[in-house]
């Protein structure tokens, strides 16, 4: 099997909240796992490709959930094709 960064309904593109944004190429249900966005590593906190380029708001489409030392993200609510996905930041300043 061939690694992939990102599932395939996913991509990333320019975003009008910062940089590039995550953005969905399908509609995507509410309550889908997504995949992993960190890995902790003894002290240290890995980001993986998927949480890369995640940008902040304050209302988000996805929340994160921690199992085993790794950080998954989930679908707040249906997410339409063509809409940018977004998480509240807790662990980084967005100052």
């Amino acid at each position: 099997m061939k690694y992939k960064p990102l599932p395939f309904y996913l991509t990333i593109k320019d975003s009008k909240i910062h940089g590039l944004g995550l953005f969905a190429l399908v509609k995507i249900d509410k309550d889908h796992t997504i995949g992993m966005t960190h890995l902790q590593v003894e002290n240290d906190l890995i980001r993986t490709p998927l949480g890369g380029f995640i940008n902040h708001s304050e209302t988000p489409n996805l929340k994160k959930k921690e199992f085993n030392n790794r950080w998954f993200i989930k679908t707040l609510k249906d997410i339409e094709k063509g809409e940018e996905l977004t998480l509240k930041y807790d662990w980084y300043s967005v100052n």
